[in-house]
């Protein structure tokens, strides 16, 4: 077990990749707390980890709340006693032209996004300091590396945590904590189901989306979690500051891929 009795902190936990997370940590050996803004969606997920014979709780925290995330790391440490693993996880997702973005829509995705990564740091990392060791997974996007229209506020936020991660991993490396960012592209979650439902067409946004990533499908959330574990485990231990990409080539293609076979093309010079 990669993660064994590691204590970690997963926010959004609830669902999709957090949920996964959770799962995917606890079968590694961790002890999770499952974080979320619902109880609808974490608590089952904290039972479900217990039934299967690990060690879960769940705590309610909007991680936008200064007060409801220092109540989840003082809950963490009432249960645990130490926090080894924060992994950053919740966040808005959000996809709006720019004109039509109002303050307050603003002010939503950032607070989660951003602030809430700020915050779950801030009052954790107090805690790896006196055990003198952690580690801090931030979920970022593809959007990180490139962007799409109508994403203002969603890319602001995350190439800003990208930011943060490397100014944390800067700033702690010297004192054992790890921060790194992992940059998940298009996973089989409830973001993909609406981009589904809210195609005109559905064969021609499973072709588009097809032609644009070289592995020809939507990844897991499970390779995501995966991912994570390795990053949140002992063999990653000279890994910090990075920005993993777990996209299935996509950031590395640099166009959509041409709906027809082109002919060979030597390079033959001009000159």
């Amino acid at each position: 077990m990669r993660l064994k009795d590691k204590v970690a902190i997963i926010t959004g936990a609830g669902a999709g990749i957090g949920k996964s997370i959770a799962e995917i940590f606890a079968s590694e050996g961790a002890k999770v707390i499952v974080a979320t803004r619902r109880a609808t969606n974490g608590q089952p997920v904290a039972d479900g980890i217990v039934s299967s014979g690990g060690s879960a709780i769940f705590v309610k925290c909007d991680v936008s709340s200064e007060e409801e995330v220092k109540a989840l790391v003082e809950k963490a440490i009432q249960e645990y006693g130490r926090i080894d693993v924060l992994v950053n996880n919740a966040g808005v997702n959000f996809v709006k032209e720019f004109e039509g973005v109002k303050p307050k829509d603003w002010d939503r995705v950032i607070n989660t996004d951003l602030r809430g990564t700020y915050l779950c740091s801030w009052y954790c990392i107090p805690h790896m300091l006196k055990q003198g060791k952690g580690n801090i997974v931030n979920i970022t996007t593809v959007h990180t590396l490139a962007c799409l229209p109508g994403a203002a506020p969603y890319d602001a936020a995350k190439w800003a945590v990208v930011g943060l991660t490397k100014s944390l991993a800067v700033e702690f490396a010297s004192r054992n904590i790890r921060v790194n960012a992992l940059s998940p592209g298009l996973i089989d979650t409830q973001i993909w189901d609406d981009i589904k439902a809210a195609a005109p067409n559905l064969n021609e946004c499973l072709g588009y989306w097809k032609s644009n990533i070289p592995a020809g499908r939507v990844g897991t959330p499970q390779e995501i979690a995966y991912s994570a574990v390795f990053l949140a485990s002992d063999e990653a231990s000279y890994i910090t500051g990075a920005n993993i990409l777990v996209d299935g080539g996509m950031t590395s293609q640099l166009i959509s891929q041409e709906p027809f076979k082109s002919k060979n093309l030597e390079g033959n010079s001009r000159d």
